[in-house]
């Protein structure tokens, strides 16, 4: 039992809380690009991808993975997003602080989820069993290369103190 749930109830519970922040995290990047911060969508983002490196930890495991290490760059770089939004409310530098890391945040969920997809997904997993094969590769590369590409244009767009005088 994990939390009062069965490890299968857990683990179900886990992927959700992922998939919400996945989601959010896109409709975040979205509103980057019209330099809106979308509070309510911000919170959500933040908190349950917070909650999904959180969760993670919870699991029974024994010794220090490439999991646990994810999981832990993933919740200093969301400490370092809370602090320039909430803390520093997106002065000066402070905007390309909170820009890169939600956009890092949301790039090591996305790099969880494929590592995941391709060890439980059995049509992923004959294509990349060592997980070191091209489609592997390829799929990795292609997400943190789009990831980059989608980041610089939401910090060269993010502007929302702009937004706030031309309303």
């Amino acid at each position: 039992m994990i939390l009062g749930l069965s490890p299968e109830g857990f683990l179900l519970l886990h992927v959700a809380v992922s998939m919400v922040g996945i989601f959010s995290g896109f409709v975040v990047m979205g509103g980057m690009y019209a330099s809106n911060k979308l509070p309510v969508w911000t919170a959500i983002f933040l908190f349950t991808t917070i909650l999904t490196s959180v969760t993670g930890f919870l699991f029974p495991i024994t010794i220090f993975t490439p999991a646990l290490a994810v999981g832990l760059l993933s919740m200093i770089i969301l400490l370092v997003a809370v602090l320039a939004l909430y803390i520093y409310r997106l002065a000066g530098w402070w905007r390309f602080v909170y820009v890169a890391s939600a956009l890092a945040a949301l790039y090591l969920n996305l790099f969880v989820f494929i590592v995941q997809s391709f060890q439980k997904v059995m049509f992923l997993q004959h294509l990349a069993p060592k997980q070191a094969e091209p489609p592997f590769v390829i799929t990795q590369s292609v997400v943190l290369l789009t990831c980059v590409v989608l980041g610089v244009i939401a910090l060269w767009k993010f502007h929302p103190e702009r937004r706030l005088q031309t309303v």
